[in-house]
C-alpha cells in the first residue's frame, strides 16, 4: 500500500510550545480530540478543502483535503518528478519561481534536504526509518510566505509549461496523466500556501 499525505496548516507558536517528540501527535489530537464524541466518517466526507477542529473558535490548526487526489502521497510525488524532468525547458524566471514554490513541498533540489531525513530542520524529531517516516514536509511561516509570493508569479505563467510537460512527462509512467492534472494539483498547493501565509501559519505534512 502507498503512503498517504495528511496536510496541516498550524500556528507555529502554538505547535512550537509542544515538546518536539509530541508535535505530530498534537496536530492529530487537535483536529480529532480523543475525548470528544466525533463521527470519524466525516474526516473523509468532504470532496476537499479545509477541515477544522470541533471548536473552530479556538483552533490553532486545520487539515487540508485535496480535491484532485485520493489522499495518497503518490500523486504529489509524481508532480514533483514531473517538475524535475521539465524544469530545464522552462524559462529561467518562471523556473526560479517554481523552484521556490515547490521546493520542500513536493520537490527537493537537494535530496539531503528531505524532511524525512532531517526532521524539518529540528522542528520534528529526525526519522531513522524511511519506511515509517513521521513527517513528509515542514514549512515554517516565513517559508510559506515566500512560497505564496512565488505562486503569485507562477500562476499566470502556468500555461507556458504545457509544452515542456508534453515534451518530458506526457505518457510516462510515474508522472501526472495530463498537464491539466499537473496544473490542478499545483493550483491547490497555491491555494494552501496563500491561505496559510494570510494567517501567518506554517505547513506540516504527515504520512
Amino acid at each position: 500500500m502507498g503512503r498517504d499525505l495528511t496536510l496541516f496548516m498550524a500556528d507555529w507558536e502554538q505547535l512550537g510550545a509542544v515538546p518536539v517528540e509530541s508535535r505530530a501527535e498534537a496536530l492529530d489530537d487537535a483536529m480529532w480530540p480523543p475525548e470528544t464524541d466525533i463521527d470519524y466518517s466525516v474526516r473523509y466526507g468532504p470532496a476537499g478543502g479545509w477541515l477544522w477542529p470541533p471548536d473552530r473558535g479556538s483552533a490553532w490548526c486545520a487539515e487540508y483535503v485535496f480535491f484532485t487526489t485520493t489522499g495518497a502521497y503518490r500523486e504529489h510525488g509524481r508532480a514533483g518528478a514531473a517538475w524535475a524532468d521539465m524544469r530545464p525547458l522552462v524559462d529561467a524566471s518562471a523556473r526560479d519561481a517554481m523552484d521556490t514554490f515547490l521546493g520542500g513541498l513536493i520537490w527537493d533540489a537537494d535530496p539531503a534536504d528531505d524532511p524525512v531525513l532531517t526532521g524539518g530542520g529540528g522542528f520534528f524529531p529526525p526519522v531513522t526509518d524511511r519506511l515509517h517516516p513521521h513527517i513528509l514536509l515542514v514549512c515554517p511561516p516565513g517559508g510559506v510566505t515566500r512560497k505564496a509570493r512565488a505562486w503569485n508569479r507562477v500562476e499566470p505563467r502556468l500555461k507556458e509549461m504545457r509544452e515542456p510537460f508534453a515534451a518530458e512527462c506526457e505518457g510516462w509512467a510515474g508522472r501526472p496523466d495530463t498537464f491539466e492534472d499537473f496544473a490542478a494539483l499545483l493550483s491547490e498547493w497555491g491555494d494552501v500556501t496563500v491561505e496559510s501565509a494570510r494567517r501567518g501559519w506554517g505547513l506540516v505534512g504527515l504520512p
